[in-house]
């Protein structure tokens, strides 16, 4: 039951200070892992007034879930970076491929033709960029709507 509460304590003391926002925050995820722990443990310390054992078992704890919460964000980071690239190898390998097929359709059609071709691929892009941007705002409208409600 002990084990319980502390857990709850942890959580609900992790919980605030991941809430916190701003400056403050901006601070602490510059600290380093040890003063990340000394740092929760005087607050809890101080909270809660606890003993010398119950610092050192907490510790213990605190640690681990510092730990853990690094490990995530880095995974994180590393995850982004990963999408990121994929995404920029997708889109030269687009453009490479459409700069393809626009070759071999001037070289098949007359200037006439490929002048007309080429209008009318810009009109469908146009076009389509148009639609992704009226989506994309439908889905901010949306979530901006979930989050007044929710309020």
């Amino acid at each position: 039951m002990k084990k319980f509460a502390l857990a709850v304590v942890m959580l609900v003391g992790m919980t605030t200070l991941a809430q916190e926002n701003g400056p403050k925050k901006e601070a602490f995820d510059k600290l380093t892992k040890e003063q990340k722990i000394d740092f929760q443990l005087k607050r809890l310390t101080k909270e809660l007034d606890l003993n010398e054992k119950q610092v050192k078992e907490i510790k213990e704890v605190v640690t681990k879930e510092v730990e853990k919460r690094e490990a995530k964000r880095a995974e994180m980071e590393k995850t982004k970076a990963q999408k990121k690239q994929l995404r920029n190898e997708a889109k030269a390998n687009f453009e490479k491929d459409a700069a393809e097929a626009d070759a071999q359709m001037k070289r098949i059609l007359t200037p006439e033709q490929y002048t007309k071709w080429a209008q009318k691929k810009d009109e469908r892009l146009n076009r389509m960029k148009e639609k992704m941007l009226e989506k994309k705002e439908e889905r901010m409208n949306r979530k901006g709507g979930e989050l007044e409600k929710a309020e």
